[in-house]
C-alpha cells in the first residue's frame, strides 16, 4: 500500500484551473481499484492519496494526473505494509 503526498508547487489559482480534470482523473483511479482514499491537506498546500497495487502502475498513473502534466504538484510516495486496521477496514491489511 502507498501513501502519496502531493505538494503544490504553483499558485492555488493554477491548481484550481486544473481541479476539475484532476477530480475526473481521481474518479477513474477509484473505478480501477487503485485508490482507496484521498483528500486535501490542511492547510491547503497539497493533498494525500492512499493507494494499493504495484508501484510502477501507481507511478504511471501519477504521471497522468493533470496536476503533474500541468506542473503544479510534486509527488512523494511512501510504501508500507498495513498489518493492523480499525474495525471495518480489515480489507486494507496485507496477508
Amino acid at each position: 500500500m502507498f501513501v502519496v503526498s502531493l505538494t503544490y508547487i504553483a499558485p492555488l489559482s493554477d491548481v484550481d484551473a486544473l481541479l476539475a480534470a484532476h477530480v475526473e482523473w481521481l474518479k477513474q483511479a477509484y473505478a480501477d481499484g487503485l485508490f482507496v482514499a484521498s483528500g486535501r491537506k490542511v492547510p491547503r498546500d497539497g493533498g494525500v492519496i492512499l493507494a494499493r497495487g504495484e508501484r510502477a502502475a501507481l507511478e504511471a498513473r501519477l504521471a497522468q494526473d493533470p496536476f503533474a502534466k500541468g506542473g503544479v504538484a510534486r509527488y512523494d510516495i511512501i510504501e508500507f505494509v498495513p498489518s493492523m486496521a480499525a474495525p471495518g477496514l480489515e480489507g486494507l491489511k496485507e496477508a
